[in-house]
């Protein structure tokens, strides 16, 4: 089971992912993006609810975005955050691709690994 699609990524009945984005820093767009968009640069638990919520940190188009993924399920808060650390540097796309089914060290039910991408100004690929 794709992360995108499991069942504890939710908050409140809602499904959390992917969380809405905010600018941070960069070129300042008046569109905020929305979706599986950008690379992953920061994963940082929240100091106040580090059971629940954890904040994001992606670069899509030369501008830095943060967006909230809140849980109900505190421990499986704790391991996405856990596994979101060792994918920095990856896309979006890919990561709510990874297959959980398994455990949370599975690789994407979607085909090879691409690896991170070293530069910060390159950009992910573009959803068609």
């Amino acid at each position: 089971m794709e992360l995108r699609k499991h069942p504890l990524m939710i908050y409140r009945g809602a499904g959390n992912w992917p969380p809405v984005w905010t600018w941070m820093s960069g070129k300042k767009n008046t569109l905020r993006p929305s979706g599986e968009v950008g690379t992953l640069v920061d994963v940082a638990p929240s100091k106040i609810d580090p059971d629940g919520k954890c904040f994001l940190t992606i670069e899509h188009e030369g501008t830095s975005y943060v967006g909230c993924l809140l849980f109900d399920d505190g421990p499986f808060c704790q391991q996405i955050s856990r596994l979101m650390q060792r994918h920095l540097r990856y896309p979006l796309e890919y990561i709510g691709g990874i297959d959980l089914r398994y455990g949370l060290d599975h690789r994407p039910s979607s085909g090879a690994r691409p690896g991170p991408i070293a530069n910060r100004t390159k950009r992910a690929p573009k959803r068609r």
